[in-house]
């Protein structure tokens, strides 16, 4: 690699740095990370780049230098002739991309050492010029005829880049000047009403709660928006057309693209655990609240992220990305209009990838053979060569997936016609099994129901090989029900019984998935998989309410009074209202008759460890230390020490009716008496509970 320089002008091997407008220091730097990247991106090639996050597992080398974050600009049709204006471009996440697409990319960033990134990772390619500095200072010399303006991950950073009483308005304003008739301009943004943020995921800029759902109450120099908030910018502005497409599950890491010609269908949007950089709370099962959304026409409302197009739409109206995987398997999948009729093409992404296509032809011709006098459709498929591009095309079928017929099913508790339908898919899917060919992916989700018609739409795992029904089936089913738990109504051992499969067939299929599984991905780790590695905590506040919190089953403190010495009665007991004061704080004063015997406290309704930290009977310190006087049943972990006077114990309650007994007897006694007390109290599960209780001495 050769490097050029001189004192405006520096090469990267063929890629171009202008630091003409350079102020000669970088105002933004995420630290050590940074230099990092810089050496991966100067001394590995970027096909080792997967390598390298699957070694070093941590969140900032995933984000940067992860291929998955191409797919957002990857669909966008272009010829190889256009001029791409790439705004914010940062270490380069899709630099890539849109140089092997256009004709030209010029690049603008603030930071030198994150366009050196770009630079080294993209240094062959020759089409490529950084402008590095401030975008206020370069834009003046911007040409005026670009095709595509990107603003990926930019757009909600306008306040930091323009300022002003109007920044975003204004940003925009200055843009449009530099997109050519019938260009346009590309904003990839976050909705600040995003179904992740209401299910307790933090805002991605400001790593706080709610921020955007706030209206970003506390300020700060980030603004995102709904899609109406976006409109009524891109109105002001003198903004014609505006075409908006959702990436799921959001845009830094897109797998699937939606669009206003073809929304998402019930269960389809299920993968919602992404938080590689930060905490996030679980609030609610945000799979069932997309599900709702969609039945309203409500997903355009909460999608969590969104892609503008400003200009003239696109054919493509759905496509989704299946490039985790090993080199050989990754492809794309776009639904777009082709002479005026919707179509269903597949692209391989990787040049290892392109036989796999091939092959999806010769799956379709067998699969014909196979069920030909069944009652399985198989969709059409053919291969096509155009030039440099190869693609397999099938006819967009009509109807309804499978899965969603039995979805509804499961929610109106039909479980015979569930499993009616689940025969049929048994009869039509294992007509003439002992061909030697199978579809080895007849999940529910591939077949579509029109009336008395089913499809088989894809095919893309079909092996020259018999395969009995049962292990098809049973896989199908298996993944059904593991992606929602509300399809557990149907019981396995019922699966188990219709399939007539046993305990040791069913460990030879999952045997048969788990080397499939590594087949598909090969030594590349999935998302799912780097999720589970560095992925931050999933935390599930209804736990705690349930276990821990103001929950009024488990937060009650209850008194007994026995006045006759024969024990307690619930008659002689009342519950005392506001005794908590926050969730590990109990706080009593008890009016106590002269005859009460013996008093007894139940701090809570469930597992627990207290702390007494104050007791005074009176006015007068309760010697808590005094043998017998007090009496729990759980066991005392701090031993009493008789020359302390400001004991405290802590008890552990291996019991869900935790108590603690006060024989007022030994106390001074009056017609009258007031008893005060302080404690702390730590809801802990009653497994742990009685581990502790069986670790400690009993005292009592």
């Amino acid at each position: 690699m050769t490097e050029e320089r001189n004192e405006k002008i520096e090469h990267i091997g063929k890629v171009t740095m202008d630091y003409s407008k350079y102020p000669g220091e970088d105002f933004y730097c995420d630290g050590a990370v940074e230099d990092e990247l810089l050496a991966i991106a100067r001394d590995l090639s970027p096909v080792e780049y997967e390598r390298e996050i699957g070694e070093r597992q941590e969140w900032p080398i995933l984000y940067h230098l992860s291929p998955i974050r191409e797919n957002i600009v990857d669909w966008i049709p272009m010829n190889g002739t256009e001029k791409v204006l790439e705004v914010g471009s940062g270490c380069g996440a899709i630099t890539g991309a849109l140089a092997r697409k256009a004709g030209s990319v010029t690049c603008v960033d603030l930071s030198r050492k994150r366009s050196m990134i770009n630079a080294y990772r993209h240094s062959e390619c020759d089409n490529v010029t950084i402008h590095v500095g401030n975008f206020k200072d370069i834009e003046p010399d911007l040409p005026t005829d670009f095709d595509y303006i990107c603003l990926i991950g930019v757009f909600e950073y306008g306040q930091s880049y323009i300022g002003g009483e109007h920044p975003f308005e204004d940003f925009l304003k200055i843009l449009l000047p530099h997109v050519k008739k019938d260009g346009r301009i590309v904003i990839a943004i976050e909705n600040k009403y995003g179904l992740k943020y209401f299910a307790g995921c933090k805002e991605d800029h400001l790593g706080t709660y709610f921020s955007g759902i706030e209206n970003y109450a506390e300020g700060g120099g980030v603004r995102t928006f709904s899609r109406r908030g976006l409109e009524r910018i891109f109105k002001s502005c003198g903004v014609e057309q505006v075409h908006f497409y959702y990436p799921y599950p959001d845009y830094k890491f897109m797998h699937t693209l939606y669009s206003d010609a073809y929304l998402p269908g019930r269960g389809e949007l299920s993968d919602n655990m992404r938080n590689f950089d930060q905490d996030r709370m679980v609030l609610f099962d945000e799979k069932n609240a997309f599900d709702g959304m969609v039945e309203d026409g409500l997903f355009s409302v909460f999608a969590n992220s969104y892609v503008a197009i400003l200009g003239n739409g696109f054919d493509v109206k759905y496509v989704k990305y299946s490039n985790d995987r090993a080199q050989e398997y990754r492809i794309r999948t776009e639904i777009a209009r082709v002479d005026g009729q919707p179509r269903v093409r597949k692209y391989p992404m990787s040049k290892e990838a392109y036989e796999h296509v091939r092959n999806m032809a010769l799956a379709y011709e067998k699969l014909q053979e196979k069920y030909a006098g069944g009652k399985l459709e198989i969709n059409r498929c053919e291969v096509i060569e155009e030039g440099n591009d190869l693609y397999a095309q099938f006819e967009f079928v009509q109807g309804r997936p499978l899965l969603e017929l039995m979805d509804e099913c499961m929610q109106r508790d039909d479980i015979e016609g569930f499993q009616k339908m689940f025969r049929e898919y048994v009869e039509r899917t294992g007509y003439n099994s002992d061909f030697p060919v199978s579809d080895f992916d007849l999940i529910f989700g591939n077949l579509l129901v029109d009336g008395e018609r089913w499809t088989l739409i894809d095919y893309e795992w079909t092996f020259g090989k018999p395969m009995p029904v049962k292990e098809l089936a049973f896989r199908a089913i298996y993944y059904y029900m593991r992606d929602d738990e509300k399809r557990n109504k149907i019981s396995m051992d019922w699966v188990f019984e219709e399939l007539g499969i046993t305990d040791e067939d069913a460990e030879d299929y999952w045997e048969r998935e788990k080397e499939f599984q590594t087949f598909i991905r090969g030594e590349r780790m999935s998302m799912a998989q780097m999720r589970d590695l560095i992925g931050h905590r999933l935390m599930k506040p209804l736990n705690w309410i349930g276990h821990y919190g103001d929950s009024g089953d488990v937060n009650r403190v209850q008194i007994y009074e026995d006045t006759t010495g024969e024990g307690y009665s619930e008659e002689q007991s009342y519950f005392v209202r506001e005794a908590y004061q926050g969730d590990n704080r109990i706080e009593l004063e008890l009016e106590v008759g002269g005859d009460v015997r013996m008093l007894r406290i139940d701090p809570g309704m469930d597992s627990c460890m207290v702390k007494i930290l104050e007791m005074t009977f009176n006015g007068v310190r309760v010697p808590l230390e005094k043998r017998k006087l007090m009496l729990v049943n759980g066991r005392i972990v701090k031993p009493a020490d008789k020359e302390n006077e400001a004991y405290q114990p802590s008890i552990v309650f291996p019991t869900t009716d935790p108590n603690i007994n006060i024989d007022l007897t030994q106390l001074d006694r009056q017609a009258k008496n007031l008893l005060c007390a302080r404690m702390e109290i730590v809801r802990i599960p009653l497994t742990i509970a009685e581990d502790m209780a069986g670790a400690v001495k009993k005292l009592i």
